[in-house]
């Protein structure tokens, strides 16, 4: 598929808005409670001329963030960019303000999450990752499909993805015989296999990947069993045992997720034990309670012996919060404050686990019958859309910042989160996915239990 890039915003004239799509595309419900905003428009000539001559450079600067950041907020983050152009257009001294390094890093991190400079000025790193968005939006990305060596493993179950995780520079795919096989983005190449330490089995897939973190330079994954382990991403390929998992105790852990800061894990077959909450940075256990999964104990007991259906899921968004679920709930936490439950749902007609995530500061809950809700972390709704045929075929869902996708079928479908409507679905047909994850930029889904697919959205620099 080829690739080409939008507009970004500009110092001298206006950007191409980003008008939404309308939502009639396999069954889009539309939002049912979304703010609104209008348009964004300069001041009267006659305001001009008096602002021109008394507002210094700095109140100006702070004008025009305040006016990107509101409608990022109110329309969607692709509206940032027009907006802007708007109030570089009243005249040369609001132009010159466009000029300024410290407003393009602030609206960078403020619109699209950055707080790394990879680009040469802040404006072309806002500029990239407006273009990247977009990108999204219009569907323009290219395919690849990832290979690596599989020899060496005896059991061809082995082989089968439990897991992926994307991070800047890397995908990082967890695989059933409890190995993490490492690809760098840039060249698409698979150039690491991390190996964990080893121990008897508790059963079959005892020893099976349950969730993968990234951070700058090393790689924590853990398993079924509830061993953790932490690898050095440039590293020896046999990584290091940060704790042991107790079984008996604490129940299978049926998934783990985290940051740089926090590690969570989320358990199944001791009542009253569902979450483990690390220090990521001293490595210590700081909270063991809750009982999300205490009426899934016998599903988390089989997970060790058999390819059973997903227990639970669980989230972690940028506001040091995590979203958890199960088949019939749904709660968000806080790890600063010993797993504090701040919200908390429960859905009679059931929740397909493996189409929950989270993004920076939402998350996505998809129905039974296919309904899909996106919320804020605060429980404030942001749209509602919906996933045909989710009551017949199974799904799996990721989500970023601008957009939600639905695996089902072997399509991948794309809605975007401020407003619900569908925009597209993916050319490629994959088949039924058995991972599946994405990010600012990238799109990643094995399928087959082995064929791993990676979509790039990113602009040309």
């Amino acid at each position: 598929m080829s690739t080409s890039y939008s507009s970004a915003p500009s110092t001298s004239s206006s950007s191409s808005s980003s008008s939404s799509h309308d939502g009639n595309g396999n069954g889009s419900a539309g939002p049912s409670s979304v703010r609104r905003g209008g348009d964004f428009e300069g001041p009267s000539s006659s305001r001009r001329r008096s602002v021109n001559e008394v507002w210094p450079e700095p109140f100006v600067e702070a004008l025009a963030a305040q006016v990107a950041i509101e409608a990022s907020r109110s329309v969607g983050r692709l509206a940032a960019a027009p907006a802007l152009a708007n109030v570089f257009q009243v005249c040369s001294t609001w132009r010159a303000v466009s000029r300024s390094d410290l407003l393009w890093r602030r609206l960078t991190r403020r619109i699209w999450g950055r707080t790394i400079l990879l680009r040469d000025r802040w404006r072309d790193e806002y500029v990239y990752w407006h273009r990247t968005a977009t990108n999204f939006r219009t569907q323009r990305s290219t395919h690849t499909t990832l290979h690596f060596d599989p020899s060496g493993v005896e059991d061809p179950d082995g082989l089968t993805c439990r897991c992926l995780t994307l991070s800047d520079a890397h995908l990082a795919c967890g695989f059933a015989d409890g190995t993490v096989r490492l690809f760098d983005l840039a060249t698409r190449l698979h150039v690491s296999t991390f190996r964990p330490q080893p121990r008897d089995r508790l059963g079959r897939f005892s020893r099976a990947v349950t969730g993968i973190v990234i951070t700058d330079s090393t790689l924590i994954f853990a398993m079924l069993d509830g061993d953790i382990h932490v690898a050095i991403i440039n590293g020896p390929q046999i990584a290091r045992r940060a704790h042991l998992g107790d079984v008996v105790n604490d129940g299978v852990l049926v998934d783990f997720t985290g940051s740089e800061r926090w590690w969570v894990g989320l358990y199944a077959g001791v009542p009253g034990r569902a979450f483990h909450i690390w220090n990521g940075l001293t490595e210590q256990l700081t909270f063991v309670g809750g009982t999300l999964t205490d009426q899934e104990a016998l599903m988390g007991w089989h997970m060790l012996t058999e390819m059973t259906e997903f227990v639970g899921r669980v989230r972690v968004t940028s506001w040091e919060t995590a979203v958890a679920c199960t088949s019939a709930r749904v709660i968000v936490f806080d790890l600063r404050n010993q797993g504090f439950v701040l919200s908390e749902e429960e859905y009679r007609r059931g929740i397909i686990v493996t189409a929950a995530d989270v993004s920076r500061s939402a998350f996505v809950i998809v129905g039974r019958r296919g309904l899909a809700n996106v919320r804020r972390t605060d429980t404030l709704e942001v749209c509602r859309f919906i996933v045909s045929g989710a009551s017949q075929m199974a799904v799996m869902g990721c989500m970023n910042e601008g957009y939600a996708l639905m695996c089902g079928g072997g399509v991948v479908r794309v809605w975007e989160v401020e407003r619900g409507a569908y925009l597209d679905s993916f050319m490629e047909m994959i088949g039924e996915v058995n991972a599946f994850v994405c990010d600012e930029r990238h799109v990643a889904a094995c399928s087959g239990g082995t064929t791993l697919h990676l979509w790039d959205f990113g602009a040309a620099d």
